[in-house]
């Protein structure tokens, strides 16, 4: 039973019926542009015997929907899927125990077809809304129906693979679908709240205090609040806030307001920084199924990945209403877990859990934890100003890079060795990062920026990773997935915050995977085998079947060859990597053919993924496209960019991603296992492709990259480092 339906047993907690025939159904987990809600719509639709438009997916909101925490980890579908499955299959045998009642017959002569029960002896049928009761609604689910052996002898490929375009695809293409960024509310005024660019600043007092009698005789202007570090904003049009944000983003961007300073790293030396803080060391593997003995290759390498920044394209944005007299806060926002960002909100306000409510609203991606929960705070906080009308709050794109967590830097360091056999015998991964999460409602103090930047501030919430049975933070796919005899994995959480950093697509999995792909490679090159072979041959143990199928595929789609192909470019090469995301999800392989000239210019991308039962085809396709894409960019482009007076990247200049034109063509194989659970997609394909690209890199130039991203200037920096004869 997934966790979900055991906080939420009953089946009216998952599913309603209307009076037009009209199922709804209901999730914790919410749609965040991955497609989830379409994916949920076809398992309640297969389970039911009804066409997929006959289903509504109800939008998540804390006054409706199961409380199903926060949307991440590539879990909806285990969750939430299991959890609808398990109720849309014990309706339908309810009904069709009812209907068996009605007609006096053994509960294996109803059939369910098309939304109707039927009995062929008696010539009756029934639809759920005729079959259905109070007490009905009311029964704790019974999982077992979802197995029960005549609801497998009638489902037939009709309902084993429901066909239905996603509703909001035609509507978002025409730029007709109404995110939170176009909702307009009767009699919404527009508010921007105002801060340092690190977590701890002092206020220019004098400064600030022109700046408030400023703002106060603008035209439009309704209230100005300054409290502790924030500076807060109303006005009646957007049109009169951007004629302040423009005055007031110029000031911020000189250190005009608040002096600001933090012992940061140095960008140049990640590495260092993080091994020289206070440490929270755990060991998280240790493994001898045999002593290695005659170890002949002996490797030993570090890798390094930066501060990365969410940069989402789309900016955060979130409404919220104060009423006065029942104290009720409403609040709109595209968070991944509303029922956290509630949480939160009421500690923060002193309130009620019950008398925040917050709906989500589908906005900017995050994939990953990106401002939406801080935007919604600063709604929040500015609704209090002007009781009874809707406040709307967008960051800016300064505001958006510059104030959203970070991703954390991750140094790797890999020893490993191989005996004479060409077999991995040891295998030690060694990880230093600051915690990746730093969510809100999972603390005793709320984790919302607003909150530690008061002047009553709540303690700043330092980032922590998840525990190892949920897929852990930083330590994520540090043990490899390969059949080594001896393994040993370590995790320096670093206990220093000078920026923010919270979760990011993947967690540490990119990092981790990137520096164990890259092992791969060069033990594969010193034993003089192809890299396929050589990770084919460390995943023949019982188990590992689907990880060398995966592979095997990848491989297939780009012919791959043992041998170089002869009739290439100069600069040109390919690479090859493999992972199973938090070793318990989703397996992936990517191989990545690239040119190497001026710059990295990706040319095609293969995955092949096995995520066991694939319930919507096209959208797993979609994320596991959209997930190596992102992961691309990191790889080339990506890195925030750090002073002593905070994050220095606040543009498409300073903090450039990879553009429509450096795209790459990607062909995605879906190994679908129809009788084995459903694996999550949107995450699994990072993690491989950061790596494929590293080792392409060395096979076109024969350079190893240790360190992302593989820019012009770093690539420069590597071939100059190994190859000091160059400077003769």
């Amino acid at each position: 039973m997934s966790e979900s339906l055991k906080a939420h047993p009953f089946l009216l907690q998952w599913l309603s019926l209307d009076a037009t025939g009209q199922v709804h159904a209901f999730s914790g987990k919410v749609d965040l542009g991955q497609g989830i809600s379409h994916a949920l719509r076809l398992i309640v639709a297969q389970e039911l015997r009804i066409s997929p438009q006959h289903i509504h997916m109800v939008p998540a909101s804390t006054h409706t929907s199961p409380d199903e925490a926060v949307t991440s980890g590539s879990l909806s579908v285990q969750h939430s899927g299991a959890a609808l499955r398990c109720a849309a299959a014990h309706w339908r045998e309810m009904c069709r125990l009812q209907m068996a009642q009605r007609c006096g017959v053994d509960v294996t002569a109803v059939r369910c077809a098309n939304g109707k029960f039927s009995v062929d002896l008696k010539n009756q049928t029934a639809s759920y809304g005729e079959l259905t009761s109070t007490e009905m609604w009311q029964s704790t689910i019974d999982t077992t129906h979802v197995a029960s052996p005549q609801a497998a002898q009638e489902l037939d490929a009709t309902f084993s693979q429901p066909t239905a375009l996603r509703p909001d695809i035609a509507s978002k293409v025409f730029g007709e679908f109404e995110y939170i960024h176009d909702r307009v509310l009767p009699n919404m005024c527009h508010g921007m709240v105002f801060r340092p660019s690190t977590l701890t600043a002092e206020v220019v007092d004098h400064e600030m205090q022109a700046l408030v009698h400023h703002v106060q005789a603008q035209n439009g202007v309704l209230q100005v609040r300054q409290d502790g570090l924030l500076l807060g904003v109303l006005t009646d049009t957007e049109y009169a806030l951007t004629k302040i944000v423009r005055h007031i983003a110029d000031g911020v961007t000189q250190g005009k307001f608040w002096r600001c300073h933090t012992e940061g790293p140095d960008a140049n030396d990640l590495s260092h920084w993080l091994k020289a803080q206070t440490l929270d060391t755990t060991v998280v593997a240790d493994i001898t199924n045999e002593v290695p003995t005659n170890v002949v290759q002996d490797l030993r390498a570090e890798f390094q990945r930066p501060y990365v920044q969410h940069a989402s394209i789309g900016l955060c944005c979130a409404l919220a209403q104060w009423t006065e007299d029942t104290q009720q806060l409403e609040v709109w926002s595209h968070s991944q877990g509303i029922y956290n960002l509630r949480r939160d909100i009421a500690l923060a306000f002193d309130m009620p859990p019950e008398n925040v409510q917050v709906s989500h609203v589908e906005g900017a991606g995050c994939y990953g934890h990106n401002g939406a929960d801080d935007v919604a705070f600063d709604a929040a906080w500015l609704a209090r100003l002007a009781p009874g009308r809707p406040v709307r709050v967008q960051w800016t794109r300064q505001a958006e890079l510059g104030h959203a967590p970070l991703a954390p830097a991750m140094a790797v360091e890999i020893q490993a060795g191989v005996d004479a056999q060409g077999r991995i015998v040891e295998w030690t991964q060694t990880v230093w990062s600051q915690g990746h999460g730093t969510r809100p409602g999972r603390g005793k103090t709320p984790a919302l920026l607003g909150t530690w930047q008061t002047a009553q501030p709540h303690p700043v919430t330092m980032a922590v990773n998840a525990a190892m049975a949920v897929g852990g933070g930083s330590e994520r796919n540090a043990q490899p997935p390969y059949d080594i005899s001896s393994v040993k994995v370590i995790n320096h959480r670093v206990l220093n915050m000078p920026f923010r950093v919270s979760a990011m697509r993947a967690l540490g999995a990119p990092a981790n995977v990137f520096a164990a792909e890259s092992v791969m490679d060069e033990l594969a090159l010193r034993c003089a085998q192809d890299p396929l072979t050589f990770r084919l041959a460390h995943l023949r143990h019982i188990g590992q079947e689907r990880a060398a199928a995966v592979v095997q595929k990848a491989a297939d789609m780009a012919r791959w060859t043992a041998t170089r192909p002869s009739n290439q470019p100069e600069g040109w090469g390919r690479g090859l990597a493999y992972a199973r995301y938090k070793n318990t999800g989703a397996y992936c392989a990517v191989v990545v053919e690239l040119v190497v000239a001026e710059k990295v210019k990706l040319h095609k991308l293969w995955t092949a993924v096995d995520l066991g039962h694939v319930v919507d085809a096209d959208g797993a396709a979609n994320q596991i496209e959209g997930g190596a894409l992102q992961a691309a960019s990191w790889a080339l482009c990506e890195s925030a960019q750090l002073n002593p007076q905070g994050i220095a990247s606040h543009d498409w200049e300073s903090y450039p991603i990879l553009k429509f034109s450096d795209m790459p063509a990607v062909e995605v194989a879906l190994m679908s296992q129809p009788h084995l659970p459903s694996l999550g997609a949107g995450e699994c394909s990072s993690g491989p492709t950061c790596a494929a690209i590293a080792n392409a890199i060395f096979d076109a130039i024969g350079v190893r990259m240790r360190a992302m991203p593989f820019t012009p200037d770093n690539l420069l920096k590597t071939i100059e480092a190994e190859t000091p004869s160059a400077h003769s």
